[in-house]
């Protein structure tokens, strides 16, 4: 069951890897050293575990970081009453998809998280789960719990196993872990991917150059550039269905009544797009990868 958590975590670390090269981010990290010097950029870059890193930017300790969605949800929740975060997140990075659900013994007879009010709950995610539990048991103070909420740091989806909850809150990316530990999912506290997140405090002028760079290269990801040609009587269907970004761009053919096309799609839709083109009349239709973007 570790082993499925440990490959998840590689992962992920390999898609934030693959995302600073994209970036052109060059950094040779030496064996056990959690810090590497960027060759090209006057910046460092800091590994650290997920849960960490909203507390290192939420103190301005570092400008930039790449961390779940969850885990930022989860510092924000730990924060006292009163206390704004730091922490803002800049934009989804389309990866790392996961949920933070409530878990129960999948031959137990329970079927809803309110059954779970006043028994023993375990997590490594306290802060999201008490405040889960407050809403459901319609009380504005954490501290006022009938609900036991005892964290653990890892491991959780053994906690109902060896009798020391009667349901866990965890994380379910594939589903395997927990469906081996015995497990099922009755509800959903939030829903997470990756995401990059900076500094409140940050004014560092790099900070906009580096975002400006992921963005490029996370929609460069998204999209492939479609091309086609298409009758010039038929170019306004075709634009409905290849929009663009901004606009499509259109090029007159020497053939009279023709125009050639090209436009960005979303990757996930393009092949409906090509059946479409293909019933309005456009022929030679390529679709090409794009390594790399800045768009508006």
């Amino acid at each position: 069951m570790d082993l499925v958590n440990h490959l998840e975590g590689r992962l992920l670390f390999a898609a934030t890897l693959d995302l600073l090269a994209g970036v052109d981010i060059q950094f040779r990290r030496e064996t056990r050293l959690d810090i590497a010097l960027v060759k090209n950029l006057p910046i460092a870059l800091i590994f650290l575990p997920a849960a960490d890193i909203p507390t290192f930017v939420g103190e301005g300790r570092v400008d930039l970081g790449i961390t779940g969605r969850d885990q930022v949800a989860e510092h924000d929740a730990q924060l006292p009453n009163g206390e704004t975060s730091d922490v803002e997140e800049i934009m989804d990075l389309g990866f790392g998809a996961c949920k933070l659900q409530v878990q129960v013994p999948e031959k137990g007879n329970v079927t809803e998280a309110k059954q779970l009010i006043g028994r023993n709950v375990v997590t490594s995610f306290t802060g999201l789960t008490e405040a889960f539990f407050a809403k459901l048991e319609g009380v504005d103070d954490t501290n006022k719990l009938s609900t036991k909420i005892k964290y653990v740091g890892g491991s959780v989806e053994a906690a109902c196993a060896l009798g020391v909850a009667d349901g866990i809150v965890d994380l379910v990316e594939s589903g395997e872990t927990m469906k081996a530990a015995g497990l099922k999912a009755i509800d959903t506290v939030v829903e997470s991917t990756s995401v990059l997140v900076k500094s409140k405090k940050t004014q560092n002028p790099l900070v906009e150059l580096i975002t400006s760079r992921i963005r490029g290269v996370i929609t460069a990801q998204k999209y492939v550039l479609c091309q086609y040609n298409i009758p010039r009587s038929e170019l306004h269907t075709a634009a409905s269905i290849t929009p663009g970004k901004r606009a499509p761009t259109v090029t007159a053919l020497e053939e009279d009544g023709w125009v050639a096309i090209s436009s960005m799609v979303e990757k996930k839709k393009i092949a409906t797009v090509m059946d479409e083109l293909t019933k309005v009349g456009a022929t030679d239709i390529l679709v090409l990868n794009i390594a790399n973007s800045r768009t508006g």
